[in-house]
């Protein structure tokens, strides 16, 4: 699992026009020409003897026009991903921190920035930059390091905010991605949402994401993940990738739990995960799930009764296939919510109604 990290590059020149392009250029200039106009022949009347020194004949000459329909230039909804992206950019900022570039997404007008935790790292301050290309310091509130977000305040109000949706997206849905790829500002691409609560272990600990085909590279990092609507699902935050750039395999924190804990480091609460109590290993044999090894004293598995030999197949209506989608699956929840936990003990299915505890240092639930 490879965690993209900002780059330090610019963009690249522009390649000239190809041949293709060429062809389709002087075709169109061509039918420009051939159709402005034409002339009808002269004609005459005149009869009986006619001197040829003195006649004239009448004619007449009529110039072709082109009639115009005005019709808009796209219809609303024909176009969904470029309506999507005529709602989001606005919204969407380039990062420049001290070490590299990344991007964000304004989430309170207020003058508060949502981005991935790895885009600010250890800086205080950050220069942000506007869609309309005004600049301006940004200071550093606060980052969670195991989900990956963090949140960035501006000494400026009325910004546009971007909408956050907490519904889960469906897979398969249209996903556009808007950001500062390599660093070409507002960079819009386009896919799918490949799968959901799909787990990533490639940061301080498991973290259920959305999964995406979108073009996501370094520097599209803290950008959003939008719906047609133009509303966030999630925030671009990692890719997976043996060429060190976009192989199809993105993910993004969802919205909801990206917006929980932006909301918490802003008032100031305490942003520590949730911490279910077990270690546990992938099952070998037989219906996939997280096989509990360990139950912790004291901690909420204990107090739920969760024994050794379980086998965790669900939390709240979400499938596990082993031990870590358990672990993602807990993070995705904060201490004191309370979830039915799923479980084959002895054969049989049994539902635990658990309330989260605080995160302890178990590194796994």
């Amino acid at each position: 699992m490879s965690i993209e990290s900002p780059p330090t590059g610019g963009s690249k020149k522009k390649k000239g026009r190809g041949i293709g392009s060429s062809l389709l250029y002087f075709a169109g200039v061509a039918a420009l020409v051939a159709g402005i106009y034409w002339i009808d022949p002269p004609t005459s009347d005149t009869t009986g003897d006619v001197d040829v020194a003195t006649a004239t004949a009448d004619t007449t000459t009529t110039t072709f026009e082109r009639v115009q329909v005005d019709v808009p230039s796209y219809v609303p909804g024909e176009e969904p991903i470029a309506d999507a992206a005529d709602v989001i950019l606005p919204s969407v900022v380039h990062i420049q921190t001290s070490f590299g570039l990344g991007s964000g997404v304004i989430y309170d007008s207020s003058g508060l920035i949502m981005t991935a935790a790895h885009v600010v790292g250890d800086d205080e301050t950050v220069s942000i930059r506007f869609a309309n290309g005004e600049q301006i310091t940004g200071a550093v509130v606060g980052a969670v390091a195991e989900v990956d977000i963090a949140v960035i305040q501006v000494d400026k109000t009325g910004i546009p905010a971007a909408v956050f949706t907490l519904e889960k997206p469906r897979v398969g849905q249209l996903a556009v991605a808007i950001g500062s790829p390599w660093g070409l500002e507002s960079t819009v691409t386009a896919g799918i949402v490949s799968a959901i609560d799909q787990t990533n272990c490639g940061f301080a600990s498991c973290v259920s994401m959305v999964q995406t085909d979108a073009a996501i590279n370094p520097g599209n990092s803290g950008g959003p993940l939008v719906d047609r609507n133009g509303q966030v699902v999630g925030i671009n935050v990692s890719i997976f990738t043996e060429s060190g750039a976009n192989d199809g395999v993105g993910f993004a924190v969802p919205a909801k739990i990206a917006m929980d804990y932006a909301d918490s480091i802003v008032s100031g609460e305490s942003i520590e995960t949730a911490f279910l109590g077990v270690t546990g290993e992938f099952v070998s044999e037989g219906q996939a799930g997280a096989l509990i090894t360990e139950v912790i004293p004291g901690t909420a598995a204990e107090e739920a009764e969760i024994e050794v030999g379980d086998v965790v197949i669900a939390i709240d209506g979400v499938e596990i296939q082993g031990i870590d989608d358990l672990a993602a699956q807990v993070r995705a929840h904060r201490p004191g919510e309370v979830v039915d936990l799923v479980l084959i003990r002895d054969g049989e299915e049994l539902v635990l109604v658990v309330t989260l505890g605080v995160r302890g240092d178990d590194d796994l639930s």
